[in-house]
């Protein structure tokens, strides 16, 4: 083996060339950033918020997150530029929905998740 590589045997050489062949198709960089938006807490709250009532005025999720307008503003722009949420307006009112259902389970998915763990160092 060359010195640039480490010293480690491939066990099933077919099973690495598939996943390598299918890393070339997909966009890490646009998923990550998806979670990335949604590592925020205040970010979370938002999208918790969005699954409980389904759409919430810029006025209503600042008082949900005990923020002024534009933070809150700041953050649901940010969802809506990633393609998590989604607005209408209504005069001058915005209202803000989550984008779809797949985003919606996303994040249930997440908590759902979080409940099931068991905290790091103990035994099962």
């Amino acid at each position: 083996m060359s010195e640039d590589r480490c010293d480690i045997y491939c066990y099933d050489e077919e099973k690495v060339r598939r996943v390598q062949s299918s890393l070339k198709t997909e966009d890490f960089m646009g998923t990550a950033q998806l979670f990335k938006a949604l590592a925020d807490p205040t970010r979370m709250k938002i999208a918790y918020a969005l699954i409980q009532e389904k759409e919430l005025c810029v006025c209503d999720v600042a008082n949900i997150i005990r923020s002024s307008l534009a933070t809150a503003s700041h953050h649901l722009r940010l969802l809506r530029n990633m393609g998590l949420a989604r607005y209408r307006k209504e005069g001058k009112l915005v209202f803000y929905s989550l984008d779809d259902d797949h985003v919606k389970q996303l994040v249930q998915l997440a908590f759902d998740h979080h409940k099931e763990m068991k905290p790091v160092g103990t035994s099962e």
